[in-house]
């Protein structure tokens, strides 16, 4: 038996946003509809996180951001100070979202901030001068915030995915549609990956007036994690042709298919250890 989110929400005491950043954080697993359509919660998941100790003020804890402000707050830093720190890729973004003046606002988990302030090895980021590899980061006009924030993205869609063909999916997303055509020649693989992409309600409609800057920080721009990403949808899409071919209308032809590209090293400005597991479920 399963719910649908917004009564798994209810039942958890969590609002619309806190809810799907415990499903993308991986505090609350989902699975398919059985018809399609938005991913249920099984009763079981609802069961097991109610009767877990400290609910529910351990799972709003789990699940609480802060701003910049908020953040420097709770790591004893000036805020400026914090957001060089994250515009230099050493603070992970966990969700964003564009005001009414048309400005991104970065939002953090409020645990892996305090995490990160009480790390040892993490001191002298916080006091005195900047290590070098920030400071020429910054030197550089670097700002990681989207960049990171797709990667966490980037692990949560594969792993709602059910197969090859879904991680392609999920992959494309990532991809600007250029690039996708590069990759995947074949206009009834493109359609079908299409079909496939994951459910993306959270960010709003594709005709409102702050899609463009959205799709921006959806869109892998850094040549590193463009060729990570590549690489992965081409591992998952020769594994999903050997296992089930695309959809094709009867009697259609396809162009040749482009020679597979070599899979770059992971990107350095996150930890290994997250690309690590993207490189695993698309493998």
């Amino acid at each position: 038996m399963t719910r649908p989110q917004s009564s798994a929400a209810r039942e958890l005491g969590l609002k619309r946003g806190e809810f799907d950043l415990a499903v993308r954080l991986g505090r609350i697993r989902t699975v398919p509809a059985p018809g399609g359509g938005r991913r249920r919660v099984p009763r079981e998941e609802i069961d097991r996180i109610r009767e877990a100790e400290g609910f529910p003020d351990t799972l709003l804890q789990q699940v609480r951001v802060v701003g910049t402000a908020e953040g420097a707050d709770l790591m004893n830093i000036p805020s400026t100070r914090f957001t060089r720190l994250a515009r230099a890729g050493m603070l992970t973004p966990a969700k964003f979202y564009v005001n009414r003046y048309r400005t991104v606002v970065w939002q953090y988990l409020a645990q892996e901030l305090r995490e990160f302030a009480a790390a040892e090895v993490n001191g002298p980021l916080l006091t005195g001068r900047a290590p070098d590899r920030v400071r020429a980061r910054l030197q550089a006009g670097a700002d990681l915030r989207p960049k990171n924030w797709r990667a966490r993205h980037a692990g949560y869609l594969l792993g709602q995915a059910e197969g090859p063909w879904e991680r392609a999916a999920a992959v494309a997303t990532l991809l600007d549609p250029t690039q996708l055509a590069e990759l995947v020649a074949s206009p009834c693989e493109r359609a079908h990956l299409l079909r496939l992409r994951p459910d993306e309600f959270w960010y709003g409609a594709p005709e409102s007036p702050n899609a463009a800057i959205v799709q921006r920080i959806l869109t892998a721009d850094d040549p590193d994690e463009i060729s990570w990403l590549r690489g992965i949808l081409l591992l998952n899409l020769e594994e999903a042709r050997r296992r089930r071919p695309a959809p094709r209308p009867a009697g259609h032809m396809e162009p040749e298919a482009a020679p597979p590209e070599p899979v770059a090293e992971p990107p350095e400005a996150r930890p290994r250890s997250l690309w690590a597991r993207l490189v695993g479920r698309g493998a």
